[in-house]
């Protein structure tokens, strides 16, 4: 396969450039797909086949230009009825940064679809439909991107060609916004005016809104600065995998492998081991490209320790003087994702980390309506793509971090142990509810 495109991507994976995870929402047909096309496109980082086969589609679906939200509309029904339904995750790679996309759709049935393409964004991009402005939709993905605490977010105002690029237009449209996200837990925001039908502000600055001084899109998502988004603070280090060899070349290996959550493991530090309690110190870190004196998130490491501990997968090592919360009665925002309805007394596996126990649902506090915010104290159940505050009680402690100190430490999955299907998605608050 010929690349027309992709050397510089190419260049990026070799120097190990920094990853961005961003994904992108919007209502229906505000052009998320056509800027993700536009964005591969531009950057190089399209094949020469993929792109003639867009044109050959393009063709014969009858538009008058190459369709580039075809390269991420994948499915067949999205295709046939022009709408993103599925989660579309795209990589891409600039000298300056590598990127992960998460497509994600617009509808309010598919709000499961986008709490799992943005859980593990640096960045959301919400589109606005320059004609509509602040509508139903943009209120609810702002909401959830302030749920998943989302550290930055871009409001994209999209089809400014359309307005004739009134500055006028924009600055309503970023006022109204403005206020809105005010009342969200949103700590970075920006807007930027383009057409992603025609590249104007993705790539390249436009010369059609000379009254817009800031960057054009890629410029921005590669100089965003995402490094202290991470909690660099608390030594998280969930185990994942015990490493003993038991060799006669390494009769007395034995490492503590998995991804670090948080803060900064270095060699001698003192450390405890959750839940035995026992402590001991750090002998060596090791990558699989050699040993390393410290290592931070996202890192996958073995660790290894001065004295033989007990120690197994789901245990978590941290500092001795900054533990997580260690507790079984647990308050979260869960978002549902499957047809049966979660109710006060059902029963789910759930996965934290790299701990798994029981849980039983002990009660509901409220549904939170995605559109408006409110909140519906007293429901009996939450359905699918519902979000609600919820409790639940675990078989066994697992340890944990508030979500909005932690992510990685901070969220869950609920599990239908029947059929091994992922069935909620949980963000865990600061302590239970009397």
């Amino acid at each position: 396969m010929s690349a027309s495109h992709g050397e510089s991507g190419l260049e990026a994976m070799e120097e190990g450039a920094e990853l961005l995870r961003f994904s992108t929402c919007g209502s229906v047909d505000d052009g998320k797909s056509t800027l993700i096309g536009r964005l591969l496109y531009d950057a190089k980082s399209i094949f020469e086949d993929q792109l003639q086969h867009v044109e050959d589609v393009s063709k014969r679906r009858g538009d008058e230009y190459t369709n580039l939200a075809l390269l991420t509309d994948g499915l067949r029904a999205e295709r046939e009825q022009g709408i993103t339904i599925d989660v579309a995750y795209r990589y891409f790679a600039t000298p300056r940064r590598k990127f992960i996309i998460a497509d994600t759709p617009g509808h309010i049935q598919y709000t499961r679809n986008m709490v799992t393409g943005a859980s593990t964004a640096n960045l959301a991009i919400v589109l606005v439909d320059a004609r509509h402005g602040l509508v139903e939709q943009t209120r609810r993905h702002a909401l959830i991107a302030s749920l998943l605490r989302i550290p930055h977010v871009v409001f994209a105002i999209n089809k400014m060609d359309l307005v004739n690029w009134d500055q006028a237009v924009f600055r309503r449209i970023e006022q109204d916004l403005r206020g809105f996200t005010a009342r969200l837990e949103i700590h970075d925001v920006t807007f930027i005016p383009m057409s992603a039908l025609h590249g104007d502000n993705v790539v390249e600055r436009s010369e059609k809104c000379p009254w817009y001084k800031g960057p054009p899109l890629l410029h921005h998502l590669e100089s965003v600065h995402i490094a202290s988004d991470r909690n660099m603070i608390d030594v998280r280090f969930p185990v994942q995998w015990v490493i003993r060899p038991q060799s006669a070349e390494h009769p007395d290996y034995r490492g503590y492998a998995g991804m670090v959550a948080g803060g900064v493991l270095k060699t001698g530090d003192e450390v405890v081991v959750l839940p035995s309690g026992m402590t001991s110190r750090i002998t060596k870190i090791e990558t699989f490209d050699g040993p390393v004196e410290e290592a931070f998130p996202p890192m996958s490491v073995t660790v290894h320790l001065e004295h033989d501990v007990d120690c197994s997968r789901g245990d978590m090592i941290c500092r001795p003087a900054n533990r997580p919360t260690s507790g079984q009665d647990l308050d979260a925002m869960v978002c549902w994702m499957t047809d049966a309805k979660l109710s006060p007394k059902n029963r789910y596996a759930l996965k934290h980390t790299t701990r798994n126990v029981r849980a039983v649902v002990t009660g509901i506090q409220y549904r939170l309506d995605v559109n408006t915010g409110h909140r519906e104290q007293g429901a009996a159940s939450l359905g699918l793509n519902d979000i609600g505050r919820i409790s639940l009680r675990t078989t066994a402690p697992i340890f944990y971090d508030e979500y909005r100190r932690n992510r990685a430490t901070g969220s869950f999955l609920l599990v239908d142990e029947s059929t091994n299907a992922t069935v909620g998605a949980g963000m865990l608050l600061s302590e239970p509810r009397s």
